[in-house]
Parts: structure tokens; sequence; C-alpha cells
């Protein structure tokens, strides 16, 4: 049999989201790629196939502004306006038109790699070539690359290039973590098949087979939610294999699970407990979704106190969000719950060495294979943290190929390079600002027509009774003093406000109690008025607590201004054995808000904010917001230079609302199918002579990162974006105008 031979700068090997993140990140920064999938769809976990949930740092909207940005973000935004109803196939669709869309990749479908070529000492090892055969095809074909990036999840390219690795739970004094067994083991998460059911409108039978689990002689009725409603992922618990070898194993894995399936389907069916006589059963899976295998060791270990501790990395890639998420060895048999959560105070971030290998030195990994902790790895395992390390891979093999250095190189001595690529592409960082000397920018004087310059929703739509206390995130740039709420009192009564300041610039939970103010209220309606009298040593959030007093109402407001999120706290429930591992407050009237008044005005929304500093909210929403329409009915951003300028290029980075919490196979809807904060259409001006000419437009646009290559370069001392109309927001947002030369 002939081999083939393909020859690229980087090789990817899994087709999941970290691979195909890894593979358009890569491509989009001009380098040639193999993406290499063993299955016949791309998605993996994702995917029809398998079709679980991609979830992220949002940790289900427990997390605020933290949903991805970059091509994970990408993903969910351009679904959300494609897929409303969550259709895995189109899922499916979108994934495969988006890599086909990047004319560096050259896809390669049900090729199944079981073949490295490696050599070099043991500390030291590099892979020269990945062979794999192409099912169906009947082709044996070897890719050849500088760099390879194992997003294969299993990790079978880095184990047979002699990758030094890790399997199991590691003991309790390896890394000083407090959910770390005290002992080594080799368990590991469980793996999971799914099955859909579907209402065909008339009875329906079912024969259950003769291997189907006998599901009332089990403890699964009595330890797991059923109910007929339930589809998907919503039986993300029926787990099993964490004491086997999930792929070694793999078989009597997806037979036990089917069986499962198929025992759940006839207890639904005919215990006569549920209301299904109508339904149908419309697909069930028959590949495993695996969710632990083996983890490759990087220059980082990724542990328990980087998740918890949010440690603030200088080579930081990406970030995470989701709960250390650890499950029972037992499964969907475990007498326990199906799963135990951990909830940083908010985002954390991802150091490059994590993704690299520290002995093979042409080796990336994203996904399921990073270098972390078993513990850790509970959180970063999630699927959108996975597409962002792929990514962050993707551009770190790139950009270190132009540089002609190897991975440890890059993140010892060219961080800054890498930082400044991610942040062009929009990338999932947090805390890295734009320095990019090629943005010119950056040496631009920066007006705009408005700006927003107070914050308050004063439209009544209902009233809450505060029998629970409520909390109301603010911008603070430069100073915070008197905020009025309005409320309705029962009797004369008090109301107790206290500042807070947060923890970190990433989060959003009240941390150190400042100023406590006692508001007099009378009966009746009135805004009641505190001081809080706050000036901080620069731009960040406050978290202004109410608490709770069931002698008054608070109004509810028609929206949300920009930067505010309402929380509420939420009592311990019942039972509950870890309180320190509770989230006591989440996010409430989303979209909406409490009525407020802010008297001090602001400079958060400021035309400044769109150039340099953060393209993501960090301390603050980090963006310009022009006034309301019908003030300011043309609002626009403008650069301005004392010299003339020769610009290529101009990127428009704008506001996808990343509080919005959105998922590729809808476990819940967001009413809209395109961010209302998108800007729908804008004009490009350049001021050429004494004229404005419009050299490129926006037009129906959907999407947050978009980038204008002229056809000519343009030569002016001046720029500006005209927003002509919204998707919905009352007034202009943009997170960043950015200008390049050739």
């Amino acid at each position: 049999m002939l081999t083939e031979t393909v020859t690229s700068d980087i090789v990817v090997v899994g087709g999941g989201l970290a691979g195909i993140c890894a593979a358009i990140g890569a491509a989009r920064q001009g380098s040639r790629v193999a993406l290499v999938q063993n299955r016949p769809v791309l998605g993996g976990n994702s995917s029809s196939e398998v079709r679980v949930w991609v979830c992220g740092a949002t940790a289900h909207g427990i997390h605020l502004f933290a949903r991805e940005t970059g091509i994970m973000g990408e993903l969910y935004v351009e679904n959300q306006f494609r897929n409303p109803d969550g259709n895995p196939y189109y899922w499916d669709l979108l994934l495969l038109e988006k890599v086909r869309a990047e004319r560096g990749i050259e896809l390669f479908l049900n090729t199944e790699v079981s073949e490295v070529e490696a050599d070099g000492p043991v500390d030291a090892r590099e892979i020269r070539s990945v062979t794999g055969w192409m099912s169906g095809s009947e082709r044996r074909i070897t890719f050849r690359g500088g760099t390879f990036i194992d997003c294969s999840g299993d990790g079978l390219v880095g184990d047979l290039a002699g990758a030094e690795s890790m399997r199991g739970s590691e003991p309790r004094e390896t890394f000083g973590e407090s959910w770390a067994p005290e002992r080594p083991g080799e368990d590991m998460l469980g793996s999971t098949i799914l099955f859909y059911t579907k209402d065909v409108g008339h009875p329906q039978k079912f024969v259950a087979p003769p291997f189907a689990v006998d599901i009332s002689a089990t403890s699964i009725p009595q330890n797991r939610v059923i109910r007929e409603t339930m589809n998907g992922c919503d039986f993300w618990w029926i787990e099993w294999g964490g004491d086997l070898d999930a792929v070694h194993d793999n078989e009597r894995i997806r037979d036990e699970l089917q069986a499962v399936c198929y025992g759940l389907w006839d207890h639904i069916k005919n215990s006569g407990q549920y209301d299904a006589d109508t339904l149908s059963l419309e697909w069930v899976g028959a590949v495993p979704g695996k969710r632990e295998y083996r983890r490759f060791v990087g220059d980082h270990i990724l542990t328990q106190d980087d998740v918890l501790g949010q440690t603030e990395f200088e080579d930081r890639i990406g970030f995470g969000g989701w709960s250390i998420d650890l499950h029972p060895v037992g499964g969907v048999y475990a007498s326990e719950k199906g799963s135990r959560h951990w909830h940083p105070d908010g985002n954390y971030h991802i150091p490059v060495r994590a993704l690299y290998s520290r002995n093979v030195s042409n080796l990336w990994m994203a996904g399921r294979d990073i270098s972390a902790s078993h513990v850790a790895f509970g959180s970063t395992r999630v699927m959108a943290t996975c597409g962002v390390l792929g990514e962050a891979a993707g551009i770190g093999a790139a950009v270190a190929g132009r540089l002609g250095v190897g991975p440890r190189s890059l993140a010892a001595d060219h961080v800054p390079e890498l930082h400044r690529a991610m942040v062009r592409a929009d990338a999932s960082l947090l805390g890295v600002v734009d320095d990019d000397p090629a943005n010119l920018a950056l040496g631009a004087e920066v007006t705009s027509s408005s700006s927003k310059r107070t914050l308050a929703s004063t439209r009544s739509t209902g009233r809450i009774t505060l029998d629970h206390d409520l909390a109301l995130v603010l911008p603070v740039d430069p100073t915070l003093g008197e905020v009025e709420f309005l409320v309705d009192a029962a009797e004369d009564t008090e109301l107790l406000v206290e500042l807070h300041s947060v923890s970190r610039p990433q989060n959003y939970l009240p941390a150190v109690r400042g100023r406590s103010v006692v508001v007099p209220v009378r009966r009746g309606r009135s805004w009641a008025r505190a001081d809080l009298d706050w000036e901080p040593d620069g731009a960040q959030n406050a978290v202004v607590v109410l608490r709770r007093n069931p002698l008054l109402e608070v109004h509810q407001g028609e929206r949300a201004e920009p930067g505010t999120v309402t929380m509420r706290h939420r009592d311990l429930p019942p039972g509950e054995e870890s309180p320190e591992q509770w989230r006591y407050w989440k996010e409430t009237l989303h979209g909406t808000g409490i009525c407020f008044r802010a008297i001090s005005p602001t400079r958060a929304f400021g035309a400044e904010q769109a150039v340099g500093g953060y393209a993501r909210p960090y301390g603050g929403p980090a963006l310009w917001v022009s006034a309301d329409a019908a003030e300011d009915p043309q609002p626009w951003l403008q650069l301005s230079w004392t010299v003339p300028q020769e610009i290529a290029t101009i990127d428009l980075v704008l506001d996808d609302d990343v509080n919005e919490d959105l998922i590729n196979l809808h476990h819940h809807r967001t009413p809209d199918d395109t961010m209302r904060t998108l800007v729908r259409s804008a004009r490009l001006e350049a001021l050429v002579g004494a004229q404005w000419q419009e050299i490129a437009r926006l037009e129906e646009n959907r999407e947050r990162h978009r980038s204008f290559s002229l056809e000519r370069p343009v030569r002016t001392t001046s720029l500006r974006v005209v927003v002509e109309d919204m998707n919905g927001a009352r007034s202009a947002h943009l997170v960043a105008l950015r200008a390049y030369g050739d």
C-alpha cells in the first residue's frame, strides 16, 4: 500500500473544538495547517454524534461578563443566529463551514493517526511526522510539519512521541490540593452516551431489548432526576467507566451506557410513572463522550490553587471559569450526587506553559490533554475552554514558527509578541492591553460625537420584595457619590446600603466592605438616596449591596445599563455540606436590573476606551458608548493624527454582550438571534483633503470582530467610524477601533 505525504507548517490532530480553533487560529496567522480528524464530522463531543452542550467560562451564567471571544465566541454568536433551536446538525455544518472558509487549512476527515515518528533523547524528543489511515478511502497518509498540536483528547500523538504524561488523580501532597485524594488513584471521570426523544402526536410503544438495564433494580430512580421532558444533555449523569480504562475499555463502556439509555427509556415509557404515551425515541448516541484520559506535563502544571486563587500568570493565553467539577467513580450507579462543584470567584488565567510538552520540543497540546492536575482539569475540560486553549495553541505555534523559536523559548522570551497576535485576533484574554506598535490608533487623538455620561434606569416595570439581599454592580470612573434607588415602603423604615469593592478586575462579587449608609425611607414610593463617597485609585467595579428588608419593594427597570448587573443573594440549601463552595450571589433580573440613579457623572464609556486598553470587561466595561440615539442619532468615533498616516487595514471590535450566556444546543434560549449591542451598519470614513470619503461599509452585521483590508491604502490625518444603526441597543457601542499600515 502506497503512503501519501502531506507537508504543512503545523499539523493539528483532533477535530473537536480544541482542534478546530487551533487550526483556524494558526491559519489566520498565515500558517499552512493540516487538520486531521478521526471521525466523519467535526466537533468532537459537541458534534451530532455525541451532542454535549458546549459550556465554558460563564458556568451557565454563574460568572458575569465571562463568555468567550475569539474563534469560540465567533462560533457561539453565529450559531445563535443560525440555529435558535439548537439543531445538532446545524452546529456540525457551522463548524465545517468555518474550517473550509480558511484557505490555509487542509482537512482530513475519517483519518485515524496511529503512528508517530519521533527521535532525540528522552528529555528532548522531536516529532518528525504522524501517519494515519483514512477509512473508506483506503489511504495511508503521512503528515510532516515543523510543529504538531495534539488535540486528540486521548493524547495518542503525544504518548507515541514519548511525551511525559499523567493519568488518574494525584495524591493531595503532590500539589497541596484539598480536593485531591490522600493516595494516588487510576480513577477518572467516566464517559457518557445521551439520547433524544420526540413527541410524534400519537401513541408509541417501546419494546426494550434484552440487554437493557432494569432501572427499577438500581438506585438511579432514587438518586437522579428523571422527567419525560428531558432530552440529550439533560441526562449528562448517564456516566460510567470511571474505574476502567476509557480507551482500552471503550466498547465495554459504550455497551453499558447504551444499555442504561434503553433501560431509562423503558422506565419512562412503560413504568406508568410518566406522561410518555406519544413520545418516541428519536436518537441514541453510538460514540461515548469521554471526559478524561491522558494529561501531558508542560513547564507549568495548572492546579486547584491556580483555579480558585486566580493566579495572575504573566504568560496568560486564555481563561476558564467553569467550576472544579468532579464526578463519583460509580457514575450513574453511584449513591452520591452526580457531581460536586467548587467555583472560583471569577474567571482564572491559564499560562502558555501549560500548552506544550516539557520533553517533546515541537509538541503543543490543547483540550482535555493540557498540563493540569486532575483537580484543575475538572474545570478546564469543558469544551468552550478547550476551544479557547486550541486557539491559543494555534496562534502560539504560528507565532513561534514565524519567530523561528520553540514553544519554551516563546514562553520565556516572546510573550509580548504572542499577546499582540492574540489581541489582534480578539482571542479570549483577560487583563492584556493592546500595546501593539503596529496599531496606528495608539498614536492618535481620540474623539467622539458624544459619550454616555450617566448611569440610570428610571422607568419601572414592576416591583420586587426585598426579602433577600440585592447587589448592583456599577462601573466607577473616577468616583461614586450619591446613588438613588426607587422603592416602595409598607411603613416608615430604613434601607441599609453597603459599598463593596471586588477582589480582582474580572470578579463581580462583594469582597471588601467599605462605606455603609442607613437611609431613612418614608411610607409609600420614593427615591432612597445613599452617599457612598468613593474615589478608588483607578477605574474599577463597585458592588452596592441593598440589605434585606421585607418592608421594602425595589422597582425593576426596563433595561440594564451597560456594565451593570443586579445580583441576588441565595441562602445555603438545606443539607449543603460545603458552605465555602456555595456560590451565594447569582445574577437576577437578567437584561433589566433595578431602578437606580448614579448622580456622579462617569467617564467609563468615553471615546478613549476604544483605543488601546482592554478588549473585554476588566475593571470596568472597556468600551465606548455614545449618548442615546434621541440625543445623538449618527454617533461617530474619530482618530486624528498630527501627520498623515498610510492606512491599509482597519479593525473593529464590536460589543457582542459577553454577559449573555450562549450555548450551542440550547440548554436555555436567549431571546435575540443577534446581540442587540452589536453595530448593525456603519461607514468608515477617511479625511482626504478637506472632504470625508467613505472607504468601507459595515452592513447587516451580526459579528463582533470585523477587519477591512482596503484595496488601496489611504493617506489621511483623520479616520472615523460613523454608526448608522444598531441591532436594538439605544446607543452605539464600540469596543476597539484599530488601524494598521501595510
